[in-house]
């Protein structure tokens, strides 16, 4: 899938609740695994599809967030939602943090440092510290 967001993603993983309108108006709710989250955009993984432009609400603890289905697919283990949230309804670490929420770009800095580069003669060695 290539990357259409404006804003940088964080890894996370959490339960929350997923509801929305089907054709008939009927209302559907399913649980999800939050997979990660943006200001603007969250994806979800959930067992069976939604289909795309469906309008959403994503419930945690005592919020909610409302956006738009942008993608829906399949793989390996399930379905996984990309959700556009609308302009009005952005996410923050101040309403919301995830049970478990990682930046990856701390994870490459970590990792830069616990491997960095020395240069012996002509060949570079990497040292873990």
């Amino acid at each position: 899938m290539d990357e259409r967001r404006n804003d940088y993603r964080l890894l996370c993983a959490d339960l929350v609740d997923v509801s929305w309108e089907d054709d008939r108006g009927r209302r559907c709710r399913r649980v999800a695994n939050l997979e990660d989250i943006s200001l603007s955009g969250i994806c979800l993984q959930v067992e069976k599809p939604i289909s795309t432009g469906t309008p959403v609400t994503i419930s945690y603890g005592d919020g909610h967030l409302k956006g738009a289905i942008r993608y829906c697919a399949y793989r390996d283990i399930g379905y996984f939602l990309g959700v556009q949230l609308d302009e009005d309804c952005r996410w923050s670490s101040q309403h919301y943090k995830p049970q478990h929420l990682v930046d990856p770009r701390e994870l490459v800095e970590r990792t830069v440092l616990r491997h960095k580069c020395t240069r012996t003669s002509d060949e570079f060695v990497l040292d873990s510290q």
